[in-house]
């Protein structure tokens, strides 16, 4: 049977069947997106072959599709045991520890942002980061009479700018694969616009904090925190020298593989100095992840985390996602879909907004924020590419948007998850919620004036899988 370019409708039936399987699985059953998403790609699949293509080329695309994910993969995995060593070695209850200690009655609402920041920087999760210190200083916020909407949106944004920033996290590793490059590249070029947008947050709430700044509060809470993570680590500010080496070691041009390995190592060098550890809990904790047993339940729940094994879900997603994105883009699905979105955008501003917008109605549409990264990032890649943008470009758009505003809707994942730790409705928290939101624009406005807008022949030693 001879091939043939696949009808609008016959593309636009492969994504709306997607986001039916996604929408029903997430928002009804309470699904992980992974089987949905394997759904989606056995109807791509079955498109496929009404096309015209065969089993053979079918499969041909999907190993392709895979292998233009297997660097993130890989780096998804090392950075699984970076984590588990690095909670061993008391690196990262070092960090947590330093963060809390900065909490002043008088600038809560700004140390808050300050402390989910570094939390989540440290953790790479805004989940556990809301979910566990998050817990603690909505307690505190009750204690200084701070509204709980307001202390919910400080937390948030805070836990989400390091959730977008950290090289640890998911998100920030899922969104380079998908858009080509890779995660060091995709994090420095996100710098400008974020950092712009979490200084004016941190004016916001700073400015906000001031009504709330001469109430008692008690911080017990926060007190039991910092003294259970004392007396389960030798806190030192020598444990700092990993992170510090690996963001140096990147800066200076070392690619992302060998600069998380030597996070790695350092991590190892230092767990059985300062925390009596033995090549075995090494080991054990780079595969299966580390478990706290502070006997705090806010502290276990936030360190047990890291190992290999742990990694699996999202290495797994990306496998499938990329499935997917490889029989939608080699059987000319995308390009007819992609086509009739960008036929009116003539400029890269424009077409870096259309992204954003998809990405938010991904959100809205199939509730996971994964999968608002990898959709959109499939569906534009090539656009980019054929407009000789850096791959970074997308990325930044990708996650900028789609890891950002997932928090924003109800019906998100994200946002049931932080309505049901919080204790706040989405819908009450969401316009306090002031980083997830402004980024996004920000993003957008800097492209008019070529900020976030970088050029393939700006970067020769840039990664360029989207061509």
């Amino acid at each position: 049977m001879k091939t043939r370019k696949p009808y609008i409708y016959e593309a636009v039936l492969s994504f709306v069947f997607l986001i039916a399987v996604m929408g029903i699985g997430i928002a009804v059953y309470g699904s992980d997106p992974h089987i949905p998403m394997l759904i989606g790609t056995a109807f791509a699949a079955l498109m496929a072959l009404k096309i015209g293509y065969s089993w053979k080329e079918i499969e041909k695309s999907m190993f392709e599709g895979i292998s233009q994910a297997l660097q993130a993969i890989i780096i998804l995995a090392i950075i699984g045991v970076l984590i588990g060593v690095w909670l061993l070695s008391g690196v990262v209850p070092t960090m947590i520890y330093y963060g809390l200690k900065i909490l002043s009655p008088k600038i809560f609402l700004f140390a808050t942002v300050i402390i989910c920041s570094i939390t989540s920087l440290a953790t790479g999760t805004s989940w556990g980061t809301a979910g566990t210190i998050g817990i603690a200083l909505m307690g505190v916020s009750q204690g200084l009479g701070v509204p709980a909407p307001i202390a919910a949106g400080a937390i948030i944004s805070g836990a989400y700018f390091g959730d977008k920033m950290s090289p640890l996290s998911d998100t920030t590793n899922l969104a380079p694969a998908m858009a080509g490059t890779d995660v060091f590249t995709h994090v420095k070029f996100m710098m400008k616009p974020t950092v712009i947008s979490y200084v004016i947050t941190l004016a916001f709430f700073l400015t906000v904090g001031f009504k709330y700044g001469n109430a008692n509060v008690d911080m017990t809470s926060i007190q039991v925190m910092k003294d259970g993570i004392k007396n389960s680590f030798n806190i030192s500010p020598l444990l700092l020298i990993p992170p510090i080496v690996v963001i140096v070691s990147i800066s200076r041009k070392m690619p992302a593989i060998p600069g998380i390995f030597l996070g790695i190592v350092l991590g190892a060098v230092l767990a059985p100095i300062y925390q009596g550890a033995s090549f075995g809990d090494i080991l054990s904790s780079s595969y299966s992840g580390y478990i706290s047993q502070t006997g705090i339940e806010s502290i276990d729940e936030l360190l047990s985390a890291g190992g290999l094994t742990n990694m699996m879900y999202s290495i797994s997603l990306t496998i499938i996602a990329m499935m997917f994105g490889g029989i939608m883009e080699k059987t000319g699905q995308l390009e007819v879909i992609v086509n009739k979105l960008i036929s009116k955008v003539k400029s890269i501003p424009g077409l870096i907004s259309l992204t954003i917008a998809t990405c938010v109605g991904s959100n809205m549409t199939m509730p996971e924020q994964y999968i608002s990264i990898v959709v959109p990032g499939r569906m534009y890649a090539q656009a980019y590419a054929n407009r000789k943008l850096h791959p970074k470009t997308l990325s930044n758009a990708l996650e900028s948007a789609g890891t950002l505003t997932s928090a924003l809707i109800p019906w998100n994942t994200c946002g049931a998850f932080l309505y049901g730790v919080l204790g706040v409705p989405t819908i009450m928290y969401a316009k306090w919620a002031v980083f997830n939101y402004l980024t996004p624009i920000i993003v957008i406005l800097l492209s008019f004036v070529g900020v976030t807008i970088a050029n393939m022949d700006s970067d020769s030693e840039s990664i360029d899988r989207a061509s």
